[in-house]
């Protein structure tokens, strides 16, 4: 499957909608993110089961800020809707690799009940 381009009125459907979502935040004068341009789009063709999403921060600023991207690129996968994993910098293609595996691999019966009890813990502070 082909990376998909996300804006912010996209953004909420798709990470709510599919099971395992990747998204790449990046900018076209960013050099590491041209150098992991292509390696993220090898890993969606090698993976159709995981919706690879590409945000352009210049052209959905308003998304890069409500997500808290301060630093491109920024690699977050998101399962069953919920917030995985969140990192900035190109990874190598064995790193993604790493990651893609780890967010397969989650109990998210788990990440449920842990998300759960943060979000009570912030409603009480």
């Amino acid at each position: 499957m082909a990376t998909v381009d996300v804006t912010e009125s996209s953004f909420t459907s798709l990470v709510e909608e599919n099971d395992i979502v990747l998204v790449d935040f990046w900018a076209a004068w960013c050099g590491p993110c041209r150098m992991f341009a292509p390696t993220y789009e090898a890993a969606s063709g090698k993976h159709p089961e995981i919706v690879f999403a590409k945000v352009d921060t210049e052209a959905e600023q308003r998304l890069a800020a409500a997500a808290g991207i301060s630093s491109i690129p920024t690699l977050m996968a998101f399962r069953e809707g919920i917030l995985v994993f969140s990192q900035p910098g190109a990874l190598p293609a064995a790193g993604l690799e790493q990651v893609i595996a780890a967010v397969k691999d989650l109990d998210m019966v788990d990440v449920r009940t842990k998300a759960a009890a943060r979000q009570q813990s912030n409603k009480t502070s």
